[in-house]
């Protein structure tokens, strides 16, 4: 395990398992569909969303959460709620329908759904909810976790209106090997040659680069394109977590539905414990660290790094890295 602590001006440790376990914020779920007159009405998603957001009046950070290759967005409202229930708004847009779009195609959806945010978003949000933009994190899960990198790395031909404070991957995935990547093609393979400037979190997961079967040789995770590489080329501030005997689709909801809900159960091998676990273990890591690098607080962060056996399931290794 690599640590280097940020600081240490907390007197006291945090209590990690409060990030571990569903927060105190009430929330409401909203789904924002896209009119087919979207091309004529600047107000509507131009993608669309699943929106998990505070009831409380206040003002809350945005996180938004990019979907893997053809699941979709709804997929992740259990992983959504429990961030949203320690006061965050999480937004999921729908990049992709019955057709898979290019990889630049998605990466452009993408960076459209960032810029529609700021104007679109708050009249969505309940009453005195306020949606702070100066604090805003892009994340993706799998091909929507390379998505949010590209994105971030400027590879979107739409220029951003609105700046990125954190980026978190979620067992992100480049393509099916080193030599067969998805475009546009951001991986380098030189140590920390990701041309970003804010902190950047790699969750992982330890049994994506497992095949399912033997019927199933490709694994959803292949190494040479998976959490390892990419966290190899951050630059620090930069955290890596591995959720050790999980595996690349355990984050989701338990039963998601319809046939790509059914065929997301199947195509990759899964850990044998239940995906409250692993959907606690996640939540609770991207809360830690959206608390340390947007609201100033990092004791639940180096709480976690400081003692990992604290997670609801076993993280190995894990790596915290500042300077």
């Amino acid at each position: 395990m690599a640590l280097v602590e940020k600081n240490k001006s907390a007197a006291q440790p945090a209590p990690t398992t409060s990030v571990f376990n569903q927060g105190n914020c009430p929330f409401k779920c909203i789904t924002e569909e896209t009119p087919l007159s979207s091309c004529f009405d600047s107000s509507a998603p131009p993608k669309p969303l699943f929106i998990v957001t505070p009831t409380v009046a206040g003002t809350y950070p945005v996180i938004l959460l990019h979907h893997g290759c053809y699941l979709r967005n709804y997929f992740y409202k259990e992983l959504l709620q429990h961030i949203a229930s320690h006061g965050f708004i999480a937004v999921a847009p729908q990049l992709c329908g019955v057709l898979l779009p290019s990889g630049p195609e998605e990466v452009d959806s993408g960076a459209k759904v960032i810029n529609w945010l700021p104007k679109g978003l708050q009249p969505l949000l309940p009453e005195n909810v306020v949606a702070d933009f100066t604090k805003f994190a892009l994340s993706g899960h799998s091909r929507g976790g390379k998505t949010a990198f590209a994105i971030a790395l400027g590879r979107a031909n739409t220029s951003l209106s609105l700046k990125i404070s954190v980026l978190i991957g979620i067992d992100p995935v480049a393509g099916a090997n080193r030599y067969c990547r998805t475009r546009p093609h951001i991986l380098t393979y030189c140590p920390q040659s990701f041309d970003l400037s804010i902190p950047v979190m790699v969750i992982g997961t330890g049994l994506g680069p497992e095949s399912k079967n033997a019927c199933m040789s490709q694994p959803c995770a292949p190494d040479g394109v998976n959490h390892k590489e990419f966290f190899y080329e951050c630059k620090p501030p930069c955290a890596h977590f591995v959720v050790k005997d999980y595996g690349h689709m355990d984050m989701l909801d338990d039963d998601p539905q319809g046939v790509v809900g059914a065929v997301s159960g199947c195509m990759c091998k899964n850990g044998t414990g239940p995906r409250e676990i692993m959907r606690k273990t996640v939540g609770g890591i991207v809360v830690a660290f959206l608390n340390a690098y947007l609201n100033g607080d990092d004791r639940y962060l180096l709480a976690i790094v400081g003692d990992p056996d604290s997670s609801p399931a076993k993280l190995e290794p894990v790596e915290f890295i500042t300077a």
